[in-house]
């Protein structure tokens, strides 16, 4: 079982087609005033050139406010910029591979959206696993996977999860009565006049 620390509350990812013009670091710099403790850098629309760029900024920023820092997807960029941790899908390399590459002290991270590659996530090795998307989300194609999943991850699975997926704050005491401990709200939370503000507001809400 990975004894790596992956914060409770609040887990922060970029967005910035979802940001109304704020930049992805403009967002993660009030991600973290707002106290977010985990973000992870995800595009999907910029180059490799520009994400290399921008994954350095952020990757400082982080270090410097004693945030961790995943890097979504890109083995390289994560090697590269010295992140604490990679975040996978279903259809990237098998943990197994990452973790030759990445090597023991990285955190990796995998997205789930079915019990059995929960499973097959904790008994490879993840440090912790997405569950959903729960509701319906404009940021994922992937079709919900409901309440139902996240209870049975909740009862069943031993490393840490953070639900995510058209997670907003009206229906986010949904997320808690389960007994998550963690939930990750990407358009909620960048699209939002004042990130910080909106970030205060669902920590309160969030039983640690």
């Amino acid at each position: 079982m990975s004894k790596k620390n992956i914060p409770l509350g609040l887990y922060g990812i970029t967005a910035e087609n979802f940001a109304k013009g704020k930049s992805n670091i403009e967002c993660v710099r009030e991600m973290i005033k707002g106290g977010i403790k985990i973000i992870q850098y995800r595009d999907k629309n910029k180059s490799i050139k520009e994400k290399v760029k921008e994954a350095k900024e952020i990757a400082k920023i982080c270090k410097d406010s004693g945030v961790i820092f995943i890097v979504n997807d890109h083995v390289d960029i994560a090697l590269l910029t010295g992140a604490n941790g990679l975040h996978i899908g279903q259809d990237d390399m098998d943990i197994s591979d990452v973790r030759k590459i990445v090597g023991d002290d990285m955190i990796i991270g995998v997205s789930t959206h079915a019990c059995k590659e929960a499973l097959k996530a904790q008994k490879y090795g993840a440090d912790y696993i997405g569950v959903g998307p729960i509701f319906p989300t404009t940021t994922k194609d992937t079709k919900p996977v409901g309440l139902e999943y996240l209870e049975w991850v909740v009862k069943n699975i031993t490393i840490p999860f953070v639900a995510i997926g058209g997670i907003k704050k009206y229906n986010i005491n949904k997320i808690i009565k389960t007994g998550a401990k963690r939930a990750c709200l990407v358009s909620e939370i960048v699209g939002g006049d004042d990130i910080k503000e909106i970030i205060l507001e669902l920590k309160s809400k969030f039983i640690h």
